[in-house]
């Protein structure tokens, strides 16, 4: 009881310190809007019919997908370089029924064809266009890993949302770009796959699929691959960090073709303090393997000063921190090319949407494919909470 009285009669002025700690606590963990992902579950799929085509296009070899929270509409690129028709994405409405995902729960409702710096469609072969990502302000960003073998440059662009007008482009390192000698920069197919923006509007992050050619040895099996994360900051339009992913090793099983592919194949912004989910796929001939990640880039460091990996000790770098949220291969799903990613709206238990894509490649065997899941995601400040008052 003595203690009780002299806490009482503390002075009023470290009653007030206390307040003020606890209030900036709250204050900065809303601000920063970190979040945790307690909990993933599956609630379905959906696929489209094959060859389906939408006001005179074909509709596939979808890449990528991002969704617009003041539409309710999602935007998906398709990486077709030009074959089929002009560089494009699409439009859908995503439906659920009773809250999970079947067969006619995609429905395109729009096409958009993207104009050069010319205004006019880009000609065939001159894009290969991967990621895409929504802004507040309406444009979408997308990436396109050009053609190395072809002397076609990577880019990534702003296009208006209505018309596909480009609006501006952005500059790419150096490191990033082939030389003429063939000992730098990206990989044909291997290069900007995926895009994502953090929800405050400040940032935009790419990564390669595979290692620059001075970054190390493509992804084989029993081999990952080291990637790299380009940051781009949105009040002068720069690349700005660069963080090192490292795959999973190529799942090693039966490959009758001798054939493979591995990657990572898009990146999802959770918030605006570095995590992130990604999907990394392979294919060994017997069928795909997806895992998606979390991460984070709060231990990682800047590596945007050094040119090559293969020229540093890089057991001295310390990559992005990932952790596994889901192997895909435990759905009761025949899964296929999954390569986009992004969260949708606010479902009506409070958790979040979570929609996945395949790129069906335009191949008669694969489909285009569609994953649902609800992700349970609480701020530091409610997991700390259930913590410390629900615990068992």
């Amino acid at each position: 009881m003595q203690f009780l009285k002299k806490i009482w009669h503390l002075p009023k002025i470290i009653y007030l310190a206390i307040a003020i700690l606890i209030i900036s606590f709250f204050l900065i963990n809303l601000e920063t809007g970190a979040v945790e992902i307690s909990s993933i579950e599956f609630i379905g799929e959906a696929t489209l019919p094959k060859g389906l085509s939408f006001q005179k296009t074909e509709v596939g070899g979808l890449s990528g997908i991002t969704y617009d929270a003041k539409t309710d509409l999602y935007y998906a690129i398709s990486d077709d370089r030009g074959q089929k028709a002009s560089a494009r994405f699409y439009t859908f409405k995503i439906e659920l029924n009773k809250g999970y995902l079947q067969n006619g729960g995609v429905i395109p409702v729009g096409v958009t064809t993207l104009l050069n710096d010319n205004n006019q469609p880009f000609p065939a072969n001159a894009t290969d266009t991967e990621g895409i990502a929504v802004t507040r302000d309406e444009t979408v960003f997308i990436s396109s890993e050009g053609d190395v073998n072809r002397l076609v440059a990577p880019f990534i662009k702003e296009f208006n949302l209505a018309s596909g007008q480009v609006i501006q482009t952005l500059p790419i390192p150096q490191n990033f770009l082939p030389n003429n000698n063939g000992k730098q920069g990206i990989r044909n197919n291997l290069a900007f796959e995926n895009l994502t923006i953090t929800p405050d509007n400040q940032s935009l992050f790419t990564a390669t699929e595979n290692a620059l050619i001075q970054d190390g040895v493509i992804a084989e099996p029993n081999i990952g691959t080291s990637c790299r994360i380009l940051q781009y900051n949105f009040h002068n339009n720069q690349p700005e960090k660069e963080f090192l992913y490292q795959t999973e090793p190529v799942a090693s099983f039966f490959n009758p073709t001798g054939k493979f592919a591995s990657g990572l194949t898009d990146l999802l912004a959770l918030d605006n303090q570095g995590h992130f989910l990604s999907i990394e796929r392979s294919f060994t001939g017997l069928g795909f393997t997806v895992f998606l990640f979390k991460f984070s880039l709060a231990a990682a460091n800047n590596i945007n000063n050094i040119d090559s990996l293969l020229a540093v000790n890089t057991t001295k770098i310390n990559p992005v921190q990932k952790k596994l949220l889901l192997d895909l291969r435990t759905l009761d799903v025949a899964l296929d090319n999954i390569e986009g990613l992004t969260l949708g709206p606010q479902l009506p238990n409070k958790q979040r949407l979570l929609i996945l894509v395949s790129d069906n490649n335009f191949n008669t065997i694969q489909r285009t494919q569609f994953l649902a899941f609800q992700l349970k995601i609480e701020s530091p400040i409610m997991s700390l909470f259930q913590r410390i008052f629900w615990q068992k």
